[in-house]
């Protein structure tokens, strides 16, 4: 909103300094620092009224150090960051960017099933919340209207040639006649490192393109799904997601305003993406929001996200990466949710097998998901999650280094 009001003014009263908020970098502090102080000044008052409503965590006995003393904490508190994320996005990103409308649907959807279940569980006493199914259900949606956008839509295209000075002096075409649509992807680490999901179906003869969403489509369900429910794996101890999160998401944003920039994309010799650099300004408002709710949710928590708070974490993690066709790159950049994840798969399938094999189930893990492996081994959380943030920022390095290392 405030965007186009200094626009109007710009551009009508030429008024000074107006001008500024034409600029992404501009506009990306500022929304950082708004959301940072609406996530830490008005997070204490969200939690003195979560605390009054008795929204507190009801804590199951896993035998974790520490962990009875948890019970009545507030949770619900990812309401803290999706608030301190959509104010200032509101108010200072474009809000007919495709991306935009997209990051928004997101946060509200996948914001409603954490909520939905943190409700359950509160308010009907019930521990296990909403039905797995359903999630899945609702993972899936997204899934399909995040998919399908980015599949139909004309404003989502990718300009592969970055060489586009050369290419428009010589040829005089306009910066619009170079973009495409394209289902094509970035594998990371490799010199020609651009993949056509399309291809996959290119026995199907010359028409071949026109069947890429049949799997481009289940790829961004699969990878929505799968994110969501890693981050929802990680949020379960003080300030292990959120941190580990805000990493993530820091990384993701370098790699949007690379990729939206044709300056950047060139140099580095990446796929530009025409109007993704906007989505800095949501993943900046994003960490503040991160950051700022870390304040409260750092070792002994104050309040605890819930689902409400995780799903929708993983939720915008995952279609940002799509959106700027590093997806293929999530396993490194949320190596911890991964890690998370594979734990519990791992945990639960070797324990069918040896229950099945030898009439009694055995375990890899002292449990899982794995942060609690490290608790029931002795360690304090604050350490288990010191030490993940640390492995995070060596992921995140690792995933830079990619844009060179080819």
């Amino acid at each position: 909103m405030l965007f186009y009001i200094f626009q109007y003014l710009d551009k009508a009263f030429d008024v000074p300094g107006a001008g500024v908020f034409q600029y992404i970098t501009f506009r990306s502090a500022l929304a950082f620092i708004l959301s940072l102080l609406i996530a830490t000044i008005y997070g204490k008052k969200i939690i003195n009224y979560l605390r009054n409503q008795q929204v507190g965590e009801t804590v199951r006995e896993l035998g974790l150090e520490g962990q009875t003393a948890k019970a009545g904490t507030p949770t619900m508190g990812g309401i803290i960051i999706i608030l301190a994320t959509l104010i200032p996005v509101l108010l200072l990103a474009k809000l007919n960017n495709i991306y935009i409308i997209l990051l928004i649907v997101t946060t509200i959807w996948m914001g409603a099933i954490g909520f939905i279940d943190d409700y359950i569980k509160i308010f009907k006493k019930d521990k296990q919340g909403l039905k797995g199914i359903f999630k899945v259900i609702g993972q899936v949606g997204l899934g399909l209207i995040v998919g399908t956008v980015l599949y139909l839509s004309p404003d989502v295209t990718v300009r592969k040639d970055t060489v586009t000075s050369r290419v428009k002096i010589e040829n005089n075409l306009k910066p619009s006649d170079l973009e495409e649509k394209s289902t094509s992807t970035t594998i990371p680490f490799m010199k020609n490192n651009e993949f056509d999901y399309a291809e996959v179906l290119s026995f199907m003869g010359d028409d071949y393109k026109s069947y890429a969403w049949l799997i481009f489509i289940p790829m961004v369900i699969l990878i929505i799904t799968a994110v969501s429910n890693g981050a929802n794996l990680t949020d379960g101890i003080d300030g292990l997601a959120a941190g580990t999160s805000a990493i993530s998401v820091l990384t993701l944003g370098l790699f949007t305003f690379v990729s939206g920039n044709i300056i950047f994309s060139d140099y580095l010799n990446i796929m530009y993406i025409p109007n993704a650099g906007e989505m800095t300004i949501f993943i900046a408002a994003f960490v503040g929001a991160l950051v700022g709710f870390l304040w409260y949710n750092a070792y002994p928590a104050s309040v605890f996200m819930g689902d409400t708070g995780s799903l929708t974490i993983g939720g915008i993690i995952a279609v940002i990466a799509i959106a700027i066709r590093k997806e293929l790159m999530i396993p490194v950049v949320c190596g911890i949710f991964l890690a998370e994840n594979l734990s519990v798969i791992v945990q639960v399938s070797y324990f069918k097998y040896t229950k099945k094999k030898y009439g009694e189930g055995r375990r890899i893990f002292l449990m899982s998901p794995l942060h609690h492996h490290y608790q029931k081994k002795g360690y304090h959380e604050s350490r288990i999650v010191t030490r993940f943030w640390i492995v995070g920022i060596l992921l995140a390095i690792f995933s830079l280094v990619s844009l060179k290392l080819r």
